[in-house]
């Protein structure tokens, strides 16, 4: 069986991506990050994502990006709430955190070597995806690239593949694709500021691109919600 490093936070995407890459037939190894974010809950999300989905092997890094800040997940400002559309899709928000994609896919590359595996699994999506500069097509062909360049395995011929099979659906199709294949949906976390309880916000951008995705497809949330 083919092996893959699948990066998984918990959130609809990042599940349906795992979920699809175990119904192609690999062997999954999901990789999540503490790294400082504000919402904990992201890290036990993937963990029951993991179990759930039937990864072979899921393992939390341990990173601290509130060290450069610059983000309001991992610095002291203030995540944006109900915004409209445009304003969500108008420049990069202040949710993006600086170069957090190429790290990741660094750490998952690092593992993919030592599994070994020659595919990486990302739910990047160039949709509905806010504006992040790091979920684009331009940013995976190139970190592949460099992939390939700078590891042993790549001087080797063992080249590596990124998969983004959500990089060009809207939330509305992934969450279809998502109860197609069976992922529990209310095991999933999209908010950016959650309450202490848990619950989501239902007003930062993430919630609303989720809430217009489950409405578009005609499916009720299952998540509970402070405001909705």
């Amino acid at each position: 069986m083919k092996r893959a490093v699948m990066l998984l936070s918990g959130g609809i995407d990042s599940s349906t991506t795992l979920a699809l890459a175990i119904a192609e037939g690999f062997e999954a190894y999901a990789l999540s990050f503490d790294y400082g974010q504000r919402h904990q809950i992201e890290v036990e999300t993937a963990r029951r994502a993991a179990n759930s989905l039937g990864a072979k092997e899921h393992r939390v890094a341990k990173i601290d990006l509130r060290v450069f800040g610059g983000s309001a997940l991992t610095d002291d400002l203030d995540v944006p709430k109900q915004r409209s559309e445009r304003e969500i899709t108008d420049g990069i928000p202040v949710t993006y955190v600086p170069a957090r994609n190429s790290i990741f896919l660094a750490y998952a590359l690092a593992w993919a070597e030592v599994i070994p595996a020659n595919d990486i699994f990302i739910g990047v999506n160039a949709i509905d995806y806010s504006g992040y500069p790091d979920c684009r097509p331009e940013f995976i062909e190139a970190f592949e690239n460099l992939a390939n360049l700078a590891t042993k395995a790549g001087m080797e011929g063992r080249r590596c593949k990124i998969h983004t099979p959500l990089i060009k659906l809207s939330k509305t199709e992934i969450i279809r694709k998502a109860i197609k294949l069976g992922v529990d949906l209310s095991l999933t976390h999209s908010c950016y500021d959650p309450t202490p309880e848990g619950l989501a916000c239902g007003e930062c951008d993430s919630c609303l691109l989720r809430l217009k995705g489950f409405r578009e497809a005609g499916v009720k949330d299952p998540i509970r919600y402070a405001r909705k």
